[in-house]
């Protein structure tokens, strides 16, 4: 209302004087009360005014207080997706299959020699009917002698024998060890598990082979006198680099085995049994849990809101002063009216 009150007496100043002269001769002729020359008009439109000014304060104090929370939400942003990319995730999936690759048993017998290797299905061992005397080896075996990689000096001898496939039948692989006699108070065969015995038939250096093996894979051990049931299961990890590795875990149970053997025996009996836990292979990857992707479209959000506000602003700043000269103007104008 002031804005066009204003462009009104700027428009048309001769008619502004007209109308005064009019006035005049008006109050010449006619004594209006005092009650009706109040300045009530004048006080609301200043009252109207006031309070757009207030409510724009108002609502320049709010995006200011927006602007600010949307500051703190870039750095908060950035600083969480920064700790992110320090701390990935362990993510842990499992893929059931029917058939494993067949794994490498190695076995470092010693003076202990193999007696009978066999491969059974559904958990089925049938009694044994000569401990300790030779019997069927049906089981895929190679012998090789290689350097030890950690000495570079002795060398070792190692039986690697095929180990179980098919998870389904739950197929099993039944070994039995003879030792003959032995000078240490307890005697124990070390064995270690690789993850396929036909990279190690398909390998030029089988040597080569075994050596890199020792050097990954841990080596477990079982005692004559017992039967030794090992239940394998594979972990996979994905490296950062994209390379994987493999590795065993083992659920080992040890069950007395009663010699009725009718002579008292100064030799020993090993027996061992491998099969598979699960049909679960396990693999293990670091994930990085921070999108990049949702962070910059946060990010472009944030800052359409920062570059909104900051127009709105400005512009309630310009409207403010604008409405100021216009009440000044106005002001002046009814000073030079009565004067």
């Amino acid at each position: 209302q002031l804005s066009e009150d204003v462009e009104r007496v700027s428009e048309n100043p001769t008619d502004e004087r007209e109308g005064e002269m009019e006035v005049h001769e008006d109050a010449s002729s006619v004594i209006l009360p005092d009650s009706e020359l109040g300045t009530t008009a004048p006080s609301l439109r200043f009252s109207k005014t006031c309070l757009k000014n207030v409510f724009s304060v108002i609502l320049l104090f709010i995006y200011l207080l927006l602007m600010a929370v949307a500051v703190f939400l870039v750095y908060q942003t950035i600083s969480d997706f920064r700790e992110k990319l320090k701390h990935p995730v362990m993510s842990v999936s499992y893929k059931e299959v029917s058939l494993y690759d067949a794994p490498g048993i190695a076995f470092y017998p010693g003076k202990a020699r193999l007696l009978s290797c066999k491969h059974h299905y559904y958990d089925h061992i049938p009694p044994l009917i000569n401990p300790g005397q030779p019997g069927n080896i049906e089981c895929t075996t190679r012998r090789i002698n290689y350097t030890d990689p950690f000495t570079n000096q002795t060398t070792k001898y190692a039986l690697v024998v095929q180990g179980p496939r098919d998870v389904k039948k739950k197929e099993l692989v039944f070994l039995q060890f003879h030792l003959n006699g032995t000078d240490q108070d307890f005697s124990a065969i070390d064995y270690l598990l690789f993850s396929s015995f036909q990279e190690f038939i398909n390998s030029p250096e089988k040597a080569e082979f075994m050596k890199d093996c020792e050097s990954s894979y841990s080596s477990w051990k079982f005692s004559g006198g017992f039967r030794t049931w090992v239940k394998m299961s594979l972990v996979k990890t994905k490296e950062e680099d994209g390379s994987e590795t493999v590795e065993f875990k083992q659920e080992t149970s040890v069950v007395n085995y009663i010699d009725q053997r009718t002579k008292p025996r100064s030799d020993q009996l090993f027996f061992v049994v491998f099969e598979w836990k699960d049909p679960f292979i396990q693999t293990v990857q670091d994930i990085i849990t921070a999108n990049p992707w949702n962070m910059i479209a946060l990010l472009c959000g944030i800052f359409l809101a920062l570059f909104k506000a900051a127009d709105f602003a400005k512009l309630s700043v310009k409207w403010m002063i604008k409405i100021r000269k216009r009440h000044l103007k106005r002001s002046r104008q009814v000073m030079n009216h009565i004067s």
